[in-house]
């Protein structure tokens, strides 16, 4: 499968997630890029690291809460552990502000859906393949059980009218089904894409 191919894919199956529901949220998980960032920035006293993943009419609050921590950090111990979690949840609430999406508190690591830890894991190590191959997998399942289960109703009894309701019910999910992953493939290709205006979202 080419990248062009998997691009593709990845679009469809990230729109299908977005339509089946509310995806889970990676960005507030200890093991997600932005408390990633934030311990980055900590760790070097670099508020710049973490600026990236806020807008900029937030950026004053995060430096405040950045400076804070530093300051706290240097006591060591506990009080180290806490201020750092107090900014951990500060820039993910923000972050999250930022998104219009809700924050609900830091989750634990390893809590990340497969496919975004699979798509982390492509960034890092520059490959998309394994990506790719995922969403396939996840595509071509859905289709093969709108289509067999289209398949298997077909042939019923012209005065069976429940029969016939039950056919044409399948059909319709099978195409309406096809035609959510074209669209998708279509309106998240990279050029329909519209940049966003300030920081990252995720």
């Amino acid at each position: 499968m080419n990248a062009r191919r998997a691009l593709t894919l990845l679009s469809t199956l990230l729109f299908a997630a977005a339509w089946a529901g509310p995806a889970a949220a990676h960005c507030d998980t200890l093991d997600g890029p932005v408390v990633a960032a934030a311990r980055n920035a900590l760790d070097t006293g670099n508020a710049n690291l973490v600026l990236v993943w806020v807008q900029k009419k937030d950026e004053a609050e995060v430096r405040d809460a950045f400076h804070k921590t530093l300051n706290v950090r240097k006591a060591g111990g506990e009080a180290r552990d806490l201020a750092d979690r107090y900014f951990f949840e500060t820039l993910v609430r923000v972050h999250r502000a930022g998104e219009g999406a809700a924050y609900t508190g830091l989750k634990p690591a390893g809590t990340i859906e497969p496919a975004v830890a699979a798509a982390d894991k492509a960034l890092a190590s520059g490959k998309l393949q394994p990506l790719g191959s995922l969403f396939v997998v996840r595509m071509e399942k859905g289709l093969h059980g709108h289509f067999d289960a289209v398949l298997a109703k077909k042939k019923y009894d012209p005065n069976d009218v429940e029969a016939g309701r039950a056919y044409s019910s399948a059909y319709v999910e099978f195409v309406h089904y096809a035609e959510r992953l074209y669209d998708a493939a279509e309106t998240l290709a990279p050029e329909h894409v519209q940049k966003p205006a300030s920081a990252h979202s995720h």
